[in-house]
């Protein structure tokens, strides 16, 4: 069986010890690397080319949003899932943005965060209901009034161009169903989700589902 391959990135020795102890634990889980800060991690990354970076977001030098920024930039990048204690939640929002398939907290029990890296492996965004709507209303309360609204106007725009059926879906998405609980509530197959999935992909100009939530979100506010 092939393993995951993941490289961790973190600026405390401590954590990267207690992952690289958590996930080389696993079978199917293999961490081929490590680095400290944005640029060591872009090297790494660069250099070994995992399946997954955990990926911190505050570090000093260069941090995990700039890292992850210009990884993803990359053809045929390795899925990010970052690290976060939410003491930094515009920047893992910004890094969300960027095409990250999902965050987990730092004080996670073990078992959620393999569970997470093998979700991001597999392509699937691991994020927690919750803890995404408090990211996002977190990092969106500090921007001005104006601002907000030429997101959500922005948005809009960009779900009004899509077909009823395609908007339904994307809300579904949003609130972190799986594609055969989206069949579910639609009433269509898997297959159809997975068409409408891609279609959204195409249409709004995203990587993943993520992305896709997050759309959703801004024409929210």
């Amino acid at each position: 069986m092939d393993r995951v391959r993941v490289v961790i990135v973190d600026d405390d020795q401590l954590v990267r010890m207690s992952l690289r102890l958590m996930l080389d634990g696993e079978a199917d889980l293999e961490v081929a690397g490590e680095a400290a800060d944005g640029d060591a991690a872009i090297d790494e990354v660069r250099r070994i080319r995992p399946d997954v970076v955990l990926m911190d977001v505050r570090m000093p030098g260069r941090d995990g949003l700039s890292a992850t920024e210009a990884i993803l930039r990359w053809p045929d990048p390795p899925r990010i899932l970052v690290l976060t204690t939410f003491d930094s939640d515009e920047m893992v929002l910004g890094a969300l943005r960027a095409g990250a398939l999902g965050f987990v907290l730092k004080d996670t029990p073990p078992p959620d965060i393999l569970a997470a890296v093998r979700a991001v492996a597999d392509g699937n965004p691991a994020l927690s209901p919750a803890a995404t709507s408090r990211l996002i209303t977190a990092a969106m309360g500090p921007q001005s009034s104006e601002t907000r609204r030429t997101a959500r106007e922005a948005a809009r725009a960009r779900l009004a161009a899509l077909t009823e059926r395609e908007r339904d879906t994307a809300r579904a998405i949003a609130e972190g169903l799986s594609n055969a609980e989206v069949g579910a509530r639609l009433h269509i197959s898997v297959a159809t989700v997975k068409a409408h999935t891609s279609s959204l992909f195409a249409k709004l100009g995203v990587v993943n589902r993520v992305q896709i939530a997050l759309v959703v979100r801004d024409s929210e506010e």
